[in-house]
């Protein structure tokens, strides 16, 4: 009897429990590229291209394996049921369950036949009973227990180094030479197939499809963990907080979206890592800052999702309601380098480093009030690694604190001392950092502290921000009348920053 295995477009791994056990000349695979996929929000262009290529390699790879598989190339099946009602009854098909809610539930309504999702090092059960009682989350908590269920940096039940996290030092600014850069693939004649059929079918896309570099095959994607292990990592750890305006990608890995796509396989990433440290080619401050944000951030964002995630979405904890500007469309709309910089790049690359990310855009969003549905839509479109299960969760918890403080302590926020801190856009930039109000002034210092007055009432008993309002109240009542006023201005005139 032949078993039906469906695999996704972010299941691009031969070690899924779908497959586990299954004879290669008795499975017959599904693989689809659909209408509905590319577009239940409009995804970067590089991002469709990526997932599209790596499904026709991963298609070969499994042919000559032995498998059967039924590949439907875009525009032969809308959606992913219709593709797999041609090959066999809907309540026969395996699969391993879909990182994002909305499938989660197509699939459940639909009968398919569901298999946990093993690469991940925590389960959906073993999440929900660490959470359980608690009020809050805390990563830091649960990374130990990854850590010791895991063993990586471990001697005897005792982190190395005497201390679970090296994130204090973690936070220079980089002042060296340029780096190269991820490594950069170039692209065989089905992924170019790929590309052009991309670029007619998504003009409309945000984002460009031009010098189309990502890894496509699981070996280009450990040529590129190889390449980062051997230029980047060791001063990753140093300069993970750094921006720079002629460096985009600093010491960044940029191998995210090779992880959640299934080239890559995250514990296999960490234990190369772990070995780069042990050869004393990688220094520990490195290896552990990037573990920890696959065992420890990674499976921690995927947990809080998976524990109620049509609820999650929804969160709208502080009331944000103003729409995303025209900038985060089109860079060159805004004056403020930082952005335009971090648009330029989400735009070019369909990536961009967590700070950029995080205290960037992210810091904008957050202290502008912008909707965390229309934000979290944003960047769940423009990047490459991102999926539902683990973009909500950075964005509503994290980037928006929308969700009361449930994933993350404190606010992410920051006046533009932080960006001019941690890089050079402040030198670039038109507006100056070490001014408040008035034209010339950074908008990012008087929206600090018009967001913090805006929100008090949440944030003034959070033992964390208690020196910030004690330095509000320090302030003159004409300072702080003048900033409040400016931050309403700001505010009126968003589209013109």
């Amino acid at each position: 009897m032949t078993d039906t295995v469906l695999i996704l477009g972010d299941q691009l791994s031969f070690n899924l429990s779908s497959l586990a056990g299954r004879d290669p000349a008795n499975t017959q695979i599904i693989m689809a590229e659909v209408g509905d996929e590319a577009s239940y929000v409009p995804h970067h262009p590089k991002k469709i291209a990526l997932i599209f290529a790596a499904m026709r390699h991963f298609a070969k790879a499994l042919r000559e394996l032995g498998y059967v598989v039924h590949y439907f190339e875009y525009g032969q099946a809308q959606d992913l049921l219709s593709a797999c009602q041609q090959v066999a009854p809907l309540n026969t098909i395996h699969v391993t369950e879909p990182g994002e809610y909305r499938l989660r539930a197509l699939f459940d309504q639909a009968g398919l036949q569901l298999h946990a999702d093993t690469r991940f090092v925590c389960s959906h059960q073993a999440f929900r009973d660490w959470a359980s009682g608690r009020k809050q989350l805390r990563m830091e908590l649960f990374y130990r227990i990854m850590r010791k269920q895991t063993g990586l940096l471990m001697d005897n039940g005792e982190p190395i180094g005497g201390k679970w996290n090296f994130d204090a030092d973690n936070r220079k600014a980089y002042k060296g030479e340029a780096t190269s850069g991820p490594l950069r693939h170039t692209p065989n004649a089905d992924t170019q197939a790929v590309i052009a059929l991309v670029r007619s079918e998504f003009a409309t896309h945000f984002g460009s499809l031009e010098d189309f570099w990502f890894a496509v095959t699981h070996e280009q994607a450990e040529a590129s963990l190889a390449h980062f292990i051997e230029h980047h990592l060791p001063q990753f750890g140093d300069y993970q907080d750094a921006m720079r305006q002629d460096d985009d990608f600093l010491f960044h890995s940029a191998l995210s979206q090779y992880i959640n796509i299934g080239l890559l396989d995250p514990l296999s990433v960490c234990k190369q890592v772990e070995a780069a440290n042990q050869a004393g080619k990688v220094p520990l401050n490195a290896a552990e800052g990037f573990i920890r944000q696959i065992i420890g951030w990674r499976e921690f964002v995927r947990g809080i999702y998976w524990l109620n995630p049509k609820a999650y979405i929804a969160m709208n904890g502080l009331e944000a309601e103003r729409s995303l500007p025209a900038f985060f469309w089109d860079e060159r709309k805004t004056q403020m380098n930082c952005l335009r910089q971090a648009v330029r790049i989400t735009r070019e690359q369909a990536t961009a480093h967590h700070i950029l990310r995080l205290m960037v855009i992210g810091n904008f969003s957050l202290l502008a009030g912008l909707n965390p549905q229309a934000v979290s839509r944003w960047y769940l479109s423009v990047y490459a690694d991102a999926f539902e299960w683990v973009e909500a969760p950075n964005v509503i918890g994290m980037v928006l604190h929308a969700d009361g403080g449930y994933l993350g302590s404190k606010p992410y926020c920051a006046s533009g001392q932080y960006i001019n801190k941690q890089g050079d856009y402040c030198k670039h930039c038109r507006y100056s950092v070490k001014e408040s109000t008035g034209e010339k002034a950074c908008p990012f210092n008087a929206l600090y502290w018009h967001f913090l007055q805006r929100h008090r009432e949440q944030f003034a008993g959070n033992p964390r921000m208690a020196l910030v309002y004690k330095a509000w109240d320090r302030m003159a009542d004409t300072k702080q009348q003048a900033l409040l006023a400016w931050g309403d201005h700001l505010l009126a005139n968003i589209e013109q920053l």
